[in-house]
């Protein structure tokens, strides 16, 4: 995993990431969620998907059902939790 991305805003550190696997039919990708972090301490959010082939796409949309996946795979990820304002 790269541990800088470059953003509209600059180069940024990778602080967090997580992936959600998700299936449309026969059709197999995963939604990645990333908290970027920029060298004047703002934080990013990044969301994308990368197919069976690999290769890093956006925008992505989740579904609802996605969304519950999300938020188990954010108990694993508390400062990502926090940014996104889903945090216990």
């Amino acid at each position: 995993m790269a541990t800088r991305a470059a953003t509209p805003w600059g180069p940024a550190e990778l602080v967090e990431e997580l992936t959600v696997p998700q299936q449309a039919g026969s059709k197999r990708f995963a939604s990645k969620v990333q908290l970027l972090e920029t060298a004047k301490g703002e934080r990013l959010v990044r969301f994308s998907y990368a197919g069976a082939g690999g290769g890093t796409r956006g925008p992505v949309t989740l579904r609802e059902r996605d969304i519950g996946r999300l938020k188990a795979a954010l108990a694993k990820h508390p400062t990502l939790a926090e940014t996104l304002g889903l945090g216990s």
